[in-house]
């Protein structure tokens, strides 16, 4: 099977279909190229969607990856990343394995087609040559034939007339004998190119256009098989990075086995539990007694100690878990002389006590005192850990250190022993305030997990709808006058053993009335109120003042009747009312 024998006379056609082969072979280049831009983008686009999801660093989002649930879903992330690193992969390889060897390969190939082509064309333009000069040989050779039978048979008739002279005829025997002799030249002229252009196309159709025919069939073969291999190419391409990407599901999948339910939440109990233990039952109290009501120290409800005996049970002592929750009454239903008296009491020493970790920037104080007993024990824990991690740094470096003095001593030449001895002092005195600082913080710790003063019925009942405090003053403190980023004190001081009265006062808490506004202020700048007991105000924005900076840095505002907190008062310029600064 060859072109050459089989196909010796569709030189045209071959020629249209190579050609057609070349484009094929460079739509395939075109198909390989979009494929390995897809993977790409592909890859573009996982790595986005791995770091759309990643959590931030430093930010509330990292502490919620402890639990096995998120764990699990940012090792996921962190897989789709490299699943993505290996669609990068593919298109590297199809670009470098395919398209730039196809690309570099097609260049050659349209050389060598139009060199065999050009060929070809050389050897048919050969053919047309020795066949044009046949047919002007054999025309040649046939006007000589003509003109020597013409001559002759001049010559016979001058030679049968005897009216003419001899000279005529002798003249007309010597034309016919000259044309006779240039037709035998033509004749063996003629007969000499018709060999010479029968051994011209014999080679022609036999040698040069089967070698030139046979040459184009092996390069339209090896374009054919070069396609072929792409193409296999194409799927190894894929196949190499199965065993990674399998890898990287099975991890996927590994991570999701690894989710525990039991083990979250467990963590979930440590992250928040408080330590305080549920409220105890509310004793019976008998009003049908014609007699005083006491104050029961094992009750929330208190009576309001104006000699009534007025029922309670729906209104005031259901769910009366915290003494001073606010909510939204009517003006009406309020008493002026609970509002002064809470008034007071809020202008207390307690108050500033409050807001001491405001004061630090929001840090919380230096003992945890702002968190419950578990949360506290926790932290101090940790901090206690901490602080004997650098302890032992310290020490191993004091070690060396006085290894190397002692290297000094022996071998002067290798350095100066005293030359350690500033640093040595400087390590022994950090050691010192380090251990210091451990004794302090394990005082503390000691505290939370042995020494926790009891608590009464009722701040154990206050307890267990809030992270209550030790004592129901600073409990009070901590929730109607929280600082903005939520915390509040727990200290065995002299200022949380203040009590306040169980008096009618306490239970008719409930009814506060809002605070009246002194005045307005401006948003100098926007502050994002993010911690609790803050609000977020937008530059230029106009806001009522319902209480001004007490010497804590902090302004208490309203927008609304629902909104209402607290913002630094260097963000706002205050414009109090005439009343309010006279007062």
């Amino acid at each position: 099977m060859s072109w050459g024998t089989e196909l010796w006379d569709q030189f045209d056609n071959l020629e249209k279909h190579t050609q057609w082969g070349i484009d094929v072979l460079e739509k395939y280049i075109k198909f390989v190229k979009e494929r390995a831009e897809i993977e790409l983008s592909y890859a573009k686009q996982l790595r986005n969607l791995s770091k759309k999801y990643q959590p931030k660093k430093n930010s509330k989002e990292e502490e919620e990856y402890r639990y096995t649930s998120t764990k699990a879903f940012l090792a996921t992330l962190n897989e789709i990343n490299d699943y993505a690193g290996q669609h990068e992969v593919i298109s590297e390889n199809m670009t470098s394995l395919i398209t730039g060897e196809l690309t570099r390969y097609v260049q050659e190939l349209k050389q060598e087609r139009k060199s065999h082509f050009h060929d070809g064309r050389k050897a048919q333009q050969h053919i047309e040559t020795c066949w044009k000069q046949l047919e002007a040989s054999k025309r040649r050779f046939e006007r000589d034939c003509k003109e020597a039978d013409r001559a002759q048979q001049y010559f016979e008739k001058m030679d049968a007339d005897i009216n003419v002279t001899k000279a005529d005829v002798e003249k007309a025997r010597q034309q016919a004998q000259l044309r006779h002799q240039m037709a035998e030249d033509s004749k063996a002229e003629y007969s000499s190119t018709l060999q010479k252009f029968n051994s011209e196309q014999h080679d022609h159709y036999y040698t040069h256009i089967p070698n030139i025919f046979q040459k184009i069939q092996e390069m339209e073969e090896r374009r054919i098989v070069r396609i072929g291999e792409s193409m296999k190419t194409f799927a190894e391409v894929d196949r190499q990075v199965i065993p990674i990407i399998g890898k990287c599901l099975d991890e996927i999948t590994k991570a999701a086995e690894s989710v525990d339910h039991k083990s979250d939440s467990q963590m979930v109990i440590e992250a928040f539990k408080s330590g305080f233990e549920p409220p105890g039952d509310i004793d019976f109290e008998d009003f049908t007694q014609p007699m005083k009501r006491t104050i029961s120290e094992s009750s929330l409800s208190n009576s309001r100690g104006d000699g009534k005996s007025e029922p309670k049970f729906g209104s005031k002592s259901k769910g009366k878990l915290w003494p001073f929750i606010k909510k939204n009454k009517s003006p009406k239903q309020q008493k002026e002389p609970l509002s002064h008296r809470f008034n007071e009491f809020m202008t207390s020493k307690p108050k500033i006590h409050c807001f001491r970790s405001l004061k630090r920037g929001g840090a919380g104080p230096e003992d945890f005192s702002n968190l419950p007993p578990e949360q506290r024990r926790k932290k101090l824990q940790q901090k206690v850990d901490e602080l004997n991690r650098d302890i032992q740094k310290e020490m191993d470096q004091r070690d060396a250190l006085t290894k190397m003095k002692d290297v000094y001593i022996k071998n002067p030449q290798m350095g100066d022993a005293a030359s350690v001895d500033h640093r040595l002092a400087e390590l022994g005195q950090n050691i010192e305030k380090l251990r210091l600082e451990v004794q302090k913080f394990e005082g503390w710790l000691a505290e939370v997990e042995g020494r926790l003063p009891p608590r009464n019925e009722q701040a154990r009942r206050q307890s267990g709808l809030y992270e209550a405090q030790n004592t129901s003053a600073v409990n009070s403190c901590a929730q109607d006058r929280e600082s903005p980023d939520g915390s509040y004190t727990e200290e065995q001081s002299q200022e949380t053993e203040m009590k306040v009265p169980a008096t009618d006062f306490d239970d008719e808490f409930d009814d506060e009335e809002p605070l009246p506004t002194i005045g307005t202020c401006k948003a100098l700048y926007t502050f994002e109120g993010q911690n609790e007991g803050t609000i977020s105000v937008a530059e230029g924005e106009m806001l009522y003042v319902i209480e001004e900076d007490k010497g804590d840095g902090w302004t208490r505002i309203r927008r609304n009747e629902d909104e209402e907190g607290y913002v630094p008062t260097s963000y706002v310029e205050v414009y109090l009312d005439k009343n309010a600064k006279d007062s």
